[in-house]
């Protein structure tokens, strides 16, 4: 049995992840927030990372619990973070060597199928959204946990594309968080793109 490809990802009202320049001063994280991912990364050892994002993570987990203000939430997330086996989505980056991280810059589909099918646990994937774009596409993505902000940011990066693709989901649970946020996990019973408007 294949593990389960999970997405993560923030969500203002208007359906955008990021803001023109992907600007994400509209997310407030909290010690609940935290928390709560902690779950996630708990019952998960393979990520899947988009070049931005990737570099972003590289910039400050692998040394974040080292560092003399780390909080809870560094100590945790950056033991888990070197702990993972990444695939990073890049054409640019795929000839890269790095411990416990492989480069798919051509074949995607087929490399992010054959990292589900190695055994282990769940595979996140964080934010990302041009790599979650393609993985939806394929139907790759097994099921979404989204993180509505109470705030409409007006423009953006959009969770999913706006290209005429359906995609039917099925609501497992939601929970509110004292920042007014909301966070619905859904299940994504038919390949994305198998419903064309």
């Amino acid at each position: 049995m294949s593990r389960k490809i999970i997405l993560s990802v923030h969500v203002s009202l208007d359906g955008f992840v990021g803001g023109p320049k992907g600007e994400m001063d509209w997310i407030k994280i909290d010690d609940e927030m935290f928390n709560f991912v902690g779950t996630f990364t708990d019952a998960a050892d393979g990520v899947i990372y988009g070049r931005k994002t990737y570099e972003m993570m590289q910039a400050y987990w692998p040394t974040a619990d080292q560092q003399p203000n780390a909080t809870k939430h560094d100590l945790q997330h950056s033991e888990w973070y070197r702990r993972v086996d990444k695939l990073v989505i890049s054409r640019t980056m795929q000839n890269e060597q790095r411990e416990k991280t492989q480069f798919a810059g051509d074949h995607i589909p087929e490399k992010v199928r054959a990292f589900k099918q190695q055994p282990g646990k769940n595979i996140l994937i964080f934010g990302s959204p041009s790599a979650a774009h393609l993985l939806m596409e394929h139907g790759l993505i097994d099921e979404y946990w989204l993180f509505y902000y109470p705030v409409a940011i007006g423009g953006g990066i959009p969770l999913f594309r706006q290209d005429g693709t359906r995609q039917q989901l099925q609501l497992l649970e939601c929970k509110k968080f004292p920042t007014g946020m909301v966070g619905m996990h859904y299940h994504a019973p038919t390949p994305a793109g198998a419903l064309s408007l």
